[in-house]
């Protein structure tokens, strides 16, 4: 059972459908799922993104970036749970497969349908 969900945020928030995305974000923690944002930018987020997250890790503030395993990892403590309980959403194939080698479940974002329809399996109600 996962129990935390990690996503990144250019090319999966800033997608032009991604109110969906918020939505099911909101839902989920609604349900008691932590949630984080994992972002390579150097910081920053706002209150406009901290009502959606539990945790904002931005690379730029911890020092190391996607792909490299660490960062999962500190996403992870940030939520207070293991990687291997945390699920991570990015648009790369490269960011996704390093969250995989951290122990995530990774889901690559190619479109908000497919993410939704992914995150309802792996989240089921």
């Amino acid at each position: 059972m996962f129990k935390g969900l990690v996503l990144d945020y250019a090319g999966v928030l800033t997608d032009p459908d991604a109110a969906a995305l918020y939505a099911a974000i909101d839902g989920l923690r609604d349900r008691g799922v932590r949630t984080a944002l994992l972002s390579n930018a150097a910081g920053g987020g706002g209150a406009r993104l901290e009502r959606h997250f539990d945790a904002l890790v931005f690379s730029g503030e911890v020092g190391v970036a996607k792909p490299a395993a660490q960062v999962y990892l500190i996403a992870a403590d940030r939520l207070g749970i293991p990687a291997d309980t945390c699920v991570f959403v990015d648009d790369s194939r490269s960011n996704v497969d390093g969250a995989v080698g951290a122990g995530m479940v990774g889901v690559h974002h190619t479109s908000v349908s497919a993410t939704l329809a992914e995150l309802s399996v792996l989240f089921p109600a």
